[in-house]
């Protein structure tokens, strides 16, 4: 999306490299102008010092940091808890209690799906015009409630139901809490923060590994209950404490959060950044339901970002079996349980470090690029040997991976789509959408009798990791194409425009 200018200025076109870099001092110095203006919009603001708006903005990120981060980064860690939690129990016997053959396992696993795509793009764009504040909560409480009735499974029946149901509760709060760091975290801040809300994913698997060697192990016939049943509804109530939590953690939007959350300085230093970091364009929003959804389905750069995802999530397709897959390597099953955890802690750890990394430098494609070819080294070490350090190896790599794509995949997207906010929240809400499709079919990819290898498992993780470079590329191609459109109307009108698609 081009950003318009609050003033223009022109400069002649560059004849050699020497004119070039004197044209790209104009262009900050335009933005710097520009700056000056938008910030006489707001009174409070208006006739600050530097200093006195950087102390303002870091109390702002400060509170930003301590409390919204926080509130979302518990949710996260709860609702991936919650979505991972059927592989651990299916160790303790849940797969053979319910009654369930392979096939019924994966089809409930695949049903989980079937309810989180349906929701995503209309509830999306319902909370990025109403108030997350109320609304995430709610979404948390219905999901949570649904884990606490899986203690009452008894057929396959009852479970696909439920994993159904699951899914309905939980499709739309990942492209709803990306949505929200995308309005309060500029372009700078947000590679790092989405690390940290989504590295949830990540911790979770530590934490579920340690729970289920706590629970799985030692709860067993307490109050007559199988240790998977102690193990959902443990998480469940778990997962309502943090949900009653969040309604006093989350803000709206950065046009009408209260004095519950900032002052009025405050609120107005955080529209005030957002806009900078836009460009020039505000958070309100434009339009009703209908228009966001048709202005993202007309960006190509929605149809690019979905085909990423998608690759993306079909390369960690083996999280849902990854305790399935260090069962093979020969341990007791409370070795099994425990050792689940460093493959994502060191994965937590580089999580972090390259999104900073890409935050700091402004760059998505190549760190995303390097974390796949990591990945798919793994999927072939997992595949092609019986060596247990080795495949062990080799699942560090597939956790470090696939994780870390996904999350500066969704920092790019909501950085080169940043206004109006229905548009961005279709289109994040569509890319997951389109993603979420893979879980129909990849769970048939790694079904028990392929154990030890799990060579169609390994092959379908090859195959992620291969588009998932290729499209990564062909979207920065495309972005630094649309830059040249821009720098070449520049150059014919004389007009600066200080927006660029992030690459």
């Amino acid at each position: 999306m081009d950003t318009k200018t609050a003033h223009q200025t022109t400069i002649p076109e560059p004849r050699n490299s020497t004119e070039k870099e004197q044209n790209v001092e104009i262009l900050e110095q335009a933005q710097t102008s520009n700056e000056e203006l938008w910030i006489q919009q707001y009174d409070l603001l208006a006739g600050k010092s530097k200093e006195e708006l950087d102390k303002i903005n870091k109390k702002v990120v400060s509170k930003l940091d301590w409390r919204f981060l926080t509130t979302i980064t518990a949710m996260l860690l709860m609702n991936y808890l919650d979505r991972i939690n059927v592989s651990n129990a299916r160790l303790a016997g849940f797969q053979r209690d319910a009654h369930m053959s392979d096939v019924e396992w994966s089809a409930g696993i695949s049903l989980f799906y079937v309810g989180y795509i349906i929701t995503q793009v209309p509830a999306n764009v319902i909370i990025a015009k109403g108030n997350p504040r109320i609304l995430l909560p709610c979404i948390m409480l219905g999901w949570s409630a649904v884990t606490i009735c899986m203690t009452a499974i008894t057929s396959p029946a009852g479970f696909m139901i439920c994993r159904f149901l699951v899914g309905v509760t939980e499709g739309p709060f990942i492209p709803a809490v990306a949505l929200m760091t995308s309005s309060w975290y500029t372009k700078q801040e947000s590679p790092l923060r989405m690390a940290i809300w989504h590295a949830g994913n990540i911790v979770s698997n530590i934490i579920s590994g340690f729970l289920a060697a706590g629970i799985l192990e030692h709860m067993d016939n307490i109050a007559n209950l199988h240790s998977w049943q102690w193990f959902f509804l443990i998480e469940g109530i778990v997962s309502i404490l943090v949900a009653i939590a969040a309604f006093w953690g989350l803000p709206k939007w950065p046009d009408n959060t209260g004095e519950y959350f900032f002052t009025k300085e405050e609120s107005q230093m955080a529209q005030y950044r957002m806009k900078v970091s836009a460009g020039g364009q505000v958070e309100d929003d434009q339009g009703g339901y209908w228009e966001g959804f048709m202005m993202a389905m007309r960006d190509p750069f929605t149809w690019l970002f979905a085909a990423i995802h998608f690759a993306l999530i079909l390369s960690q397709a083996f999280k849902d079996f990854f305790p399935s897959v260090v069962e093979t390597l020969g341990f007791s099953k409370m070795e099994t349980y425990l050792v689940q955890a460093p493959p994502y802690f060191i994965a937590y750890i580089v999580c972090l470090v390259v999104s900073w990394s890409s935050g700091r430098f402004g760059e998505a494609c190549w760190h995303i690029v390097a974390c796949m070819a990591a990945c798919l080294a793994g999927a072939i070490l997992m595949i092609s040997t019986l060596n247990v350090g080795a495949r062990y190896f080799g699942l560090i790599l597939l956790c470090s991976g696939p994780f870390l794509g996904l999350n500066l995949q969704l920092s790019w997207e909501t950085t080169v789509v940043p206004r109006p906010r229905t548009k961005r929240a279709a289109l994040v809400a569509f890319a997951n959408c389109v993603s979420s499709v893979s879980h129909w079919f990849s769970p048939y990819f790694f079904l028990t009798w392929q154990a030890p290898r799990y060579v169609m498992g390994g092959g379908l993780l090859i195959l992620g990791c291969a588009l998932s470079i290729g499209l990564v590329i062909l979207t920065r191609w495309y972005a630094m194409k649309k830059n040249k459109a821009i720098e070449k109307e520049e150059e014919r009108t004389g007009v600066i425009n200080p927006w660029r698609f992030a690459t």
